[in-house]
């Protein structure tokens, strides 16, 4: 590709990003015509297009925040390129403007980019996107061991198996479990392969029991609007879910200035207070839970 010629003022990059594709429109200071091309989603396509406008810090990127997270704006970054990830709810749009092409978004990202009408998220650190990743592995698991007892429980239940010794998912329930026998060999044949069944917990959904290490985040700590969780799983301070395995985390917090995005704080382990009734960044009234240190 031929070198892009140096003017006077930063050039705007819109970057509309797919898993194997992006679709880069260029727009040039004191410009209204923008340039339209298509490149590789890889770190050596990235790395040539940044090359041909000489300086990179000429360079103004922005892309949509999406699927595929947040190294292309960490190689940007690197390359000394100034790069904005950008609110897709945010992004301004024409009524009745429903046609959608790579080329068209690609084009109006660097518009509305060189005007100021595009908001940025923060990007998380890959510490902190790491302990995101952990946080939604567990609540998957949460959601998928309760959904496998659930489905357990009402097999059982339309069987004439029911339980009346007291709590569920004990030592003794489990016994009760694999002391069940059914009449057909269909329906104890499903019994045995059921998520959760009298096969032992090593068949049952859940996470590494190890003993967790505490996570400490870097980056600032504010001390005002402090709204925090912890993560599934833990069901108080100090002690550990049997199933899950507990984990002392960074507590993690909504910032006033976060778009939807959870920001580190101090190392603890956290507690439930109570539901509270509040605005979210977009004024929308939300019903959600505070938790302390």
């Amino acid at each position: 590709m031929a070198s892009v010629s140096r003017r006077k003022g930063p050039i705007h990059l819109g970057l509309d990003v797919h898993k194997d594709s992006i679709s880069v429109a260029i727009l040039h200071p004191n410009d209204e015509a923008v340039d339209v091309e298509r490149i590789f989603h890889d770190e050596i396509s990235v790395r040539r297009l940044v090359g041909r406008f000489g300086d990179p810090r000429d360079l103004r990127a922005c892309y949509e925040a999406g699927p595929t997270g947040y190294e292309l704006h960490r190689l940007l970054t690197l390359l000394g390129v100034r790069c904005q990830v950008i609110a897709p709810s945010l992004i301004p749009k024409a009524p009745g403007d429903r046609i959608k092409t790579d080329r068209r978004d690609a084009r109006r990202l660097a518009r509305l980019h060189r005007a100021g009408e595009l908001t940025a998220i923060r990007v998380p650190s890959p510490q902190e996107e790491a302990v995101r990743d952990l946080c939604r592995a567990r609540d998957d698991a949460v959601t998928d061991r309760t959904r496998a007892r659930h489905r357990l429980s009402k097999f059982l239940l339309r069987h004439g198996q029911v339980w009346r010794g007291g709590n569920q998912w004990t030592l003794t329930h489990d016994r009760w479990l694999r002391s069940i026998r059914l009449g057909e060999p269909a329906l104890q044949a499903t019994f045995r392969h059921y998520p959760g069944g009298p096969r032992g917990p090593r068949h049952r959904p859940a996470l590494d029991r190890r003993r967790p290490r505490p996570v400490v985040l870097p980056g600032p700590v504010r001390r005002a609007g402090r709204e925090t969780r912890r993560l599934p799983g833990d069901r108080s301070a100090g002690s550990a879910d049997p199933h899950l395995g507990g984990l002392r985390l960074a507590a993690v917090r909504l910032g006033p200035d976060v778009h939807g995005l959870l920001r580190p704080g101090p190392l603890g382990v956290l507690h439930r207070r109570e539901h509270q009734a509040g605005a979210d960044h977009q004024g929308r009234q939300r019903s959600f839970r505070k938790w302390s240190l």
